[in-house]
């Protein structure tokens, strides 16, 4: 009886030990999302400052404002200013959706510089803020176009900037911008960055056509 119980406490005790050498890690912070909401102003962000203090003032209702964030788009050279990478605004990574999951490591990871579809960027780990799915194709209403303004490594495209980055996100009429598809599906491009040009920058255009207006933020 007594081998038993010195056998029972000896399986606790090296149990204990065992979860003590191998604790459960905490859940990596937020540092990536989709916008539940765009501005309702189509794609007239008021800028890049605009559109960054959009992903700031949503990260901040989620708890997560400690960060800086910033909008994945590009802008267009434009008033004696040189063009802007989206890919160069977004820090070094690694980046992380609301539930912990990764997204992509690294820049060049994210945007397959090396080695395509290294980021985990689609329907089900593109989340919201909120952690919420966006909607994709076959949703009521479809909500996969995503705006970047960039092309597929994420740099500013050629052209101007009225046609590729809704003269740098001021345009709310005309113009257009290019759209990537966060669910990677629709068209003959399933790019999660460059899918597609918009039909112009209205609210209405961009929800005719699969979109809200939404765009990806990324901690720096």
């Amino acid at each position: 009886m007594r081998t038993g119980v010195w056998t029972a406490l000896a399986f606790v005790a090296a149990s204990t030990a065992g979860a003590q050498a191998n604790p459960t890690q905490p859940q990596q912070p937020m540092s990536f999302f989709i916008t539940s909401a765009g501005k309702g102003t189509g794609a007239n962000l008021g800028g890049l400052a605009g559109a960054d203090e959009h992903c700031q003032a949503l990260a901040r209702a989620a708890g997560a404002g400690s960060r800086t964030w910033h909008a994945y788009l590009s802008a267009a050279p434009a008033a004696g200013q040189p063009a802007i990478n989206a890919r160069d605004r977004i820090g070094n990574g690694p980046w992380y959706n609301a539930k912990g999951a990764i997204i992509a490591f690294n820049v060049a990871d994210l945007h397959g510089d090396i080695q395509r579809d290294r980021n985990s960027i689609n329907k089900e780990f593109a989340l919201t803020e909120k952690g919420q799915p966006v909607n994709g194709r076959g949703d009521t209403p479809n909500q996969h176009d995503i705006l970047t303004g960039s092309d597929s490594h994420g740099r500013a495209l050629l052209g101007t900037a009225a046609n590729t980055t809704c003269n740098n996100w001021t345009s709310d009429s005309t113009g257009s911008a290019m759209v990537g598809h966060h669910d990677r599906s629709g068209g003959g491009n399933s790019s999660w960055n460059a899918a597609h040009m918009s039909r112009s920058c209205s609210q209405a255009d961009l929800v005719a056509t699969g979109g809200a207006g939404l765009f990806y933020c990324f901690a720096i």
